[in-house]
């Protein structure tokens, strides 16, 4: 699906592109309705059809709104939009630890 910045998804404007993963790309967005920044994940195109890993994005989402830990990121929604889900959650800009 890849986004640009400027592009409006519901109610998020995207600001800039985080990175890509098996279940999804994420972004930095913000949530328009609240003011505030968000870390958006949003299904690529090529996996929409697919009920299984539609399933598997829900379950994710749905684990992760039913904790509820400082280090865990809080989540904000999941909807579903312009032909694909999204996943939102809260913005974190703590610095991620490598092996490099």
């Amino acid at each position: 699906m890849s986004l640009t910045p400027g592009t409006h998804v519901g109610p998020y404007e995207i600001l800039a592109f985080i990175g890509a993963g098996g279940m999804g790309e994420v972004y930095r967005a913000l949530d328009t309705r609240l003011g505030r920044t968000v870390a958006l994940k949003v299904l690529p195109d090529s996996v929409v059809p697919d009920p299984e890993r539609w399933a598997r994005f829900r379950r994710e989402a749905q684990i992760l709104a039913a904790l509820n830990h400082p280090h865990i990121a809080a989540v904000y929604g999941l909807e579903e939009g312009r032909g694909g889900w999204r996943l939102g959650w809260n913005w974190s800009t703590a610095k991620v630890w490598t092996n490099d």
